[in-house]
């Protein structure tokens, strides 16, 4: 679709998703700093246009893996809020029962494979869905999603090889933030523009602006129609950008605040906001009321998450593999 195709009230309903996403994300990093949510957490602030670019291309029968940086993407996808913030607070009442927290969520309902803290490990996994889509003939496409930090796997290039010679249904969506944990690309890698790393398997790849909706979208929709049609596993690189360091708990010190400040200049929620003002002339008390009732379901998942049960004790050992 093009931005025209967009209706006004479709496009409402996209920026309040982003909204949603970054004010979320921004009240886990506060939750995080008192000490109530544990372990890692890796915050999406900055690259929502690519979540949602995304999850407005892809069929219900499609599945979706990705790292660590998890939360965005399923709030992007519909997951929902509540079941999202309890599982980062550890609760029973999550979509891991508390046990996956920040880092291992799944949605299976949502055809949401994770969340995993293994730089690349959701590639092989990624690479496996397409190869059962294709062996069920069940017309998904595996969207399999990893950062600049994870192109350097040797895995990763494993995955390409076999998902070519067996034209498996993956599309290999690469964010990237620039930094990896917090070199950056230019320091760890010879060749910048990751969208050609598949060409030595002669799989086609394509750059994106990430922070703009409208790209992600057109471009995911058209990698999707060519997988489809049988053109076998594709790459897009999306050139995107996180506002806060690699964690949580990362000062970020090896970039300076200008360029920070830099990329805010073209964030992806202005972006759009801006141009839904300006060509679309939507009404500002329609965007006000847009942010009052994102502003209530964070509330409402941060209340929903604080007065749900810790798992209980028995529940130790409950879906853990023993071999």
């Amino acid at each position: 679709m093009t931005k025209q195709q967009f209706s006004n009230t479709a496009l409402l309903k996209i920026y309040e998703k982003m909204l949603l996403l970054r004010r979320f994300e921004e009240k886990v990093g506060q939750l995080y700093g008192m000490g109530l949510i544990g372990g890692f957490c890796h915050l999406y602030i900055g690259q929502e246009a690519v979540a949602l670019g995304i999850s407005e291309a892809v069929e219900k029968r499609d599945k979706i893996i990705t790292s660590y940086r998890d939360h965005g993407i399923m709030l992007a996808i519909g997951s929902d809020p509540n079941m999202i913030m309890a599982e980062l607070l550890g609760k029973e009442t999550g979509y891991s029962k508390g046990k996956g927290g920040s880092m291992h969520i799944f949605d299976k309902e949502r055809n949401f494979f994770g969340g995993h803290g293994i730089v690349g490990a959701q590639v092989s996994l990624g690479t496996g869905m397409g190869f059962a889509s294709k062996y069920n003939d069940d017309g998904a496409v595996s969207l399999t999603m990893f950062g600049d930090g994870a192109v350097n796997q040797g895995q990763v290039y494993e995955c390409f090889n076999m998902a070519k010679l067996w034209n498996l249904p993956v599309l290999y969506i690469i964010e990237n933030n620039e930094y990896s944990m917090g070199t950056s690309l230019a320091r760890s890698s010879c060749t910048t523009d990751l969208y050609k790393r598949g060409a030595s398997f002669d799989i086609e790849g394509e750059q994106v602006d990430g922070m703009d909706f409208f790209a992600v979208h057109k471009a995911v929709v058209a990698a999707l129609e060519r997988i489809r049609n049988g053109s076998g596993p594709l790459i897009i690189e999306m050139k995107t950008y996180r506002y806060r360091g690699h964690s949580v708990s990362d000062p970020a010190k090896y970039r300076d605040k200008e360029e920070v400040d830099q990329y805010k200049q073209i964030d992806c929620i202005q972006h759009l906001k801006s141009y839904m003002q300006d060509t679309l002339k939507v009404a500002d008390i329609q965007l006000k009321k847009v942010a009052n009732d994102v502003k209530k379901v964070v509330e409402e998942s941060v209340d929903f998450a604080q007065n749900s049960e810790e798992p209980k004790e028995e529940e130790l050992y409950t879906d853990v593999l023993c071999s």
